[in-house]
């Protein structure tokens, strides 16, 4: 066993990465700082690690985001002890309402330098609270053969907590001593007898349950399936099949994927945020049982129609978490999605006449908004509704929160394109997601990026990434010149200090900032020039930024009339 200093560092953190690694860690996201020295060294001298470095720590936390997002499986984030690991705080609350696997190392002073006034020392214990699903202070290296099976049991450990449903951030935190140089490795990644965790699919449901639930479904006659955001995609083919079988519709979210796909549509709804809108409709379509997969969707019309009916109400929930934001939930099943699917089948395929009244519903509200919008020249839905017109098949888009996101719930319809769309929809914020979608974009080569001025502004440092590595992504922002989804509430009636607290205009010329970060730049304010400008981008490499001005009070004014227009339109039907 090696006995001085740096042997012992060396050992110790070495042996913490390798069983990290042969776990399966493929990407590390560095912040460079002194005291993270001695696992910065040896992450680098792992050639099968993608290691990005990212000098702003909020950024970095992103970006990792984005990776393990993309991915599916945990992305390791490091940094220096102090402020350093405080600014991680924004992406690590999003990874854990995302159920977005990472883990965080950040390395402290030891244990006697600790609350004494020593430089960069912070409390750093349990500093992330319950926002991580596990938490560790790691011991200072030491010798003992002890330390070192705790140490690989701890890394193990680690990865799998990240991973398993439901999927989230962990936390270690190493206190080093000095000097914190480690000695030069011979990197072991396929070292045999080290930790190693392997994960189920998911809890498999009791006999009795399954007859209860059988028993439950076979009573309802008008079930409606929503689907929400984190459903794997391997698992859509099941979800299918179990709407098929009990003739259920499926109101599906935007971040589902089950609007794009070569899949069967024939019962996806997909334009429900326009008609549940609607107060005349809602006794004709209302339920007797929800089914939800997934997290909650975006659309606030249909969490107000679910909220608003008192009918029996399941939740399929993977993670075992408590996922009942309506209050309504009244059965909470712990399974996979697929165990669900598969286990709660009908002896008899029902007949989806009840289908079929929602699909009346859903073709005529798309015939309607594309009605409305052919007589729309220039507007921040006509914008988004050209987008996901012209964007390549195999792309992926990262779409921002507040409007983008909503718009997109609006005009994405129903289409074969084997389109991907991902948003950070944990904790709903702006901040990070220019890293996120950059973070993205290392796993899929084809991504575009569609955000406000206002949350393109809060990420701007995110993009040095994208020079960096030379990465490609195209970025298309709407410039409203302030936070359009406010002109949406009621405070925007508040006329004396909305602008101040609300609308918060910047006027800023993002030209400067493409030219900055060595990207290409194009200004657009009509439609023929954004289909272009998009479909020439396809070719492009490397960071595109397109820029859209609009106005935030047109924006409103044309959302409401096109949802005024629908409701008019679907109740000549009534």
């Amino acid at each position: 066993m090696p006995h001085n200093h740096n042997d012992v560092l060396t050992k110790y953190v070495q042996t913490f990465i390798e069983t990290l690694l042969q776990n399966g860690v493929e990407d590390v996201v560095i912040s460079p700082g002194s005291r993270s020295t001695p696992m910065a060294l040896v992450f680098a001298q792992y050639p099968s690690l993608n290691l990005y470095i990212n000098v702003d720590e909020r950024s970095a936390g992103f970006f990792a985001l984005g990776i393990a997002k993309a991915k599916k499986k945990p992305a390791v984030l490091l940094c220096t002890s102090g402020t350093a690991a405080a600014n991680y705080y924004p992406a690590i609350v999003e990874a854990r309402y995302a159920r977005v696997p990472l883990i965080v190392l950040t390395a402290d002073r030891p244990h006697e330098l600790r609350e004494v006034g020593a430089p960069q020392a912070i409390h750093q214990v349990d500093m992330y609270g319950k926002h991580v699903k596990l938490s560790i202070d790691m011991a200072v290296p030491d010798s003992s053969e002890a330390l070192l099976h705790y140490t690989k049991g701890a890394a193990a450990r680690g990865y799998a907590t990240a991973l398993k449903a439901p999927s989230g951030p962990v936390h270690f935190n190493f206190p080093f001593r000095e000097p914190l140089v480690p000695n030069k490795i011979s990197p072991n990644e396929t070292k045999k007898g080290t930790k190693n965790v392997l994960l189920g699919d998911g809890r498999t449901l009791s006999p009795n349950a399954k007859d209860e639930l059988i028993g439950l479904l076979t009573l309802k006659e008008k079930g409606i399936i929503v689907c929400g955001p984190n459903i794997s995609e391997r698992d859509i083919p099941y979800l299918l099949h179990f709407a098929d079988q009990w003739g259920f519709p499926i109101l599906a979210d935007p971040l589902s994927q089950f609007r794009c796909g070569e899949h069967a549509k024939d019962l996806i709804i997909d334009e429900y945020d326009a008609f549940l809108r609607i107060p005349e409709l809602r006794p004709v379509l209302q339920p007797d049982l929800v089914i939800r997969f997934g997290a909650m969707p975006v659309s606030k019309a249909l969490t107000t129609f679910i909220s608003s009916n008192e009918v029996d109400y399941v939740v399929i929930e993977p993670g075992e978490e408590w996922q009942d934001p309506t209050g309504r939930v009244n059965h909470m099943v712990y399974t996979s999605d697929q165990e669900f699917s598969r286990s709660i089948l009908p002896s008899i395929k029902r007949e989806k006449q009840w289908t079929s009244t929602w699909r009346q519903y859903n073709d005529n509200s798309k015939t309607s908004i594309d009605a409305f919008y052919d007589n729309i020249e220039w507007e921040e839905g006509k914008v988004v509704k050209t987008l996901l017109d012209v964007i390549p098949t195999d792309a992926t888009l990262f779409v921002s929160n507040s409007m983008p996101i909503r718009d997109v719930d609006t005009f994405l319809s129903k289409t074969d394109k084997s389109l991907k769309v991902l948003a950070n929809r944990g904790a709903n914020g702006i901040d990070g997601v220019v890293s996120s979608a950059l973070g993205v974009s290392t796993v899929y080569q084809r991504t575009y990026l569609l955000i406000g001025d206002l949350a393109f502004f809060h990420d701007l440092n995110g993009l040095l990434a994208a020079k960096s590595y030379d990465l490609n992504i195209t970025i298309i922002v709407l410039n409203n010149n302030g936070g359009g989804i406010f002109s949406y509430l009621p405070q925007s009636s508040e006329e004396e200090y909305f602008e101040k607290l609300f609308g918060t205009p910047t006027d800023l010329d993002f030209s400067h900032i493409a030219a900055l970060y060595k990207g290409h730049y194009e200004l657009i304010d009509n439609i023929r020039d954004l289909s272009q400008c998009i479909q020439a981008n396809n070719e492009k490499q490397g960071l595109s930024i397109i820029e859209v001005k609009t106005n935030r009070a047109v924006n409103t004014e044309t959302h409401r009339k096109m949802w005024n227009f629908v409701s008019q339109e679907i109740k000549k039907q009534l």
